[in-house]
């Protein structure tokens, strides 16, 4: 893959990997994205997981021709992207490390590696030379490590923007990049969106023509689609109107009665996606959460408390900062139904949250004297 005739790309297809982060299933792999430029002086950006450490480094003495690279740029210290942080050094022990206060305590806790004389420390806006190309550092703590930071070249216009604007599949994978980039980015920085906002006020000041991230595929064109994504996530906003369906039912019956609302919501002319939260991607119901305006949770009562599917699923919610959405209840119980109430009591910590005056509430299965109560949370979630 060409990036420009000075900057190349070294990174490597990850296409056999099941989990991402031990939990995030992988549809179509995942690059990890390594770059080098080429001038005067030459630095490397970013390493890659241990799983392409071969291939990285066969890929990385291409490029190199035999020249010594002078600067490893640390940009974030996670071990798919810093794991042969070791192996470079000592492969090459006249260059040095730039990272920033942050970056170098994480080396010594990662890797037992004397880096002693070779660390280059940078702070906010701090510049490095490499003779036609000039690096300009940006610090960006928690987006979504304390250390991050990405790089400007000012000379090419290019950022290389660690883990934002990157996303799941490797390089090969022919799929739009907003769906697997939202899943990558609400499960993964979600929870950090005023750090991001404050990371895209200072791109916001940068002439910026290329973003080169550590996963997924560089953007070249339209990047004010990209970035405008990157805002309505990390500030909450829904990015569609549309109501999604999350329902986890035991035997059927919750999901029938959620399946009736999906009907009377599509009579309506609402746009509505359901997710069996017992059998779907839990990153994919979570990251589809954040996407549409309304939310409609339906479960059954269990153990005098929620399905442990939803539970699970409300956890994961609270943990990536869900807010700014409008919610609707149902609820099985042969007995005593509590799933409404625990499901409300889930979500009341979570900011500028409304939630539907009518909860439906089914017995054991869903009958027709139930849809009454349907339809009016029907209407309760078509009305502005």
């Amino acid at each position: 893959m060409k990036i420009t005739d000075t900057i190349k790309y070294v990174g490597v297809n990850d296409e056999t990997i099941d989990l991402f982060e031990g939990q995030y299933r992988m549809l179509h792999g995942v690059s990890y994205n390594s770059y080098v430029i080429l001038d005067e002086k030459i630095a490397i950006m970013d390493t890659v997981d241990r799983r392409a450490t071969e291939e990285w480094l066969n890929n990385l003495e291409k490029v190199l021709e035999g020249r010594t690279p002078d600067y490893l740029i640390v940009s974030h210290m996670e071990p798919d992207h810093a794991a042969n942080i070791r192996r470079v050094a000592e492969k090459y022990p006249e260059m040095k490390l730039v990272g920033n206060a942050k970056t170098f305590p994480m080396i010594a806790q990662f890797f037992d590696l004397n880096i002693e004389g070779r660390e280059v420390i940078v702070k906010d806006g701090d510049t490095l030379s490499l003779g036609r190309h000039t690096l300009q550092f940006f610090m960006a703590p928690m987006v979504h490590w304390p250390e991050v930071m990405v790089t400007y070249e000012q000379s090419e216009k290019v950022l290389f923007s660690a883990d934002g604007f990157g996303k799941f599949g490797s390089l090969s994978a022919e799929e739009p990049w907003e769906d697997e980039a939202r899943r990558y980015f609400i499960n993964i920085v979600g929870k950090y969106g005023a750090p991001v906002q404050t990371l895209l006020k200072k791109a916001a000041a940068l002439d910026i023509a290329m973003i080169c991230p550590l996963h997924g595929p560089v953007l070249t064109e339209n990047l004010g689609h990209y970035i405008g994504l990157y805002d309505t996530w990390s500030s909450y906003r829904p990015e569609e109107k549309g109501v999604l369906i999350a329902y986890a039912s035991i035997y059927g019956n919750t999901r029938k009665a959620a399946e009736a609302l999906a009907d009377e919501l599509t009579c309506a002319g609402q746009q509505v996606y359901m997710m069996d939260l017992c059998r779907c991607d839990l990153a994919q119901a979570v990251s589809d959460a954040f996407r549409y305006d309304r939310l409609v949770l339906a479960c059954a009562t269990y153990d005098s408390g929620m399905y442990l599917p939803m539970e699970d699923y409300l956890n994961h919610l609270k943990a990536k900062n869900f807010q700014k959405r409008k919610v609707g209840f149902v609820e099985n119980g042969s007995w005593a139904p509590m799933a409404a109430k625990k499901m409300k009591e889930a979500l009341e910590g979570m900011k500028e949250m409304t939630f539907c005056d009518t909860v439906v509430t089914i017995r054991s299965a869903m009958k027709e004297n139930d849809l009454p109560q349907i339809q009016k949370l029907a209407e309760e979630l078509c009305a502005e």
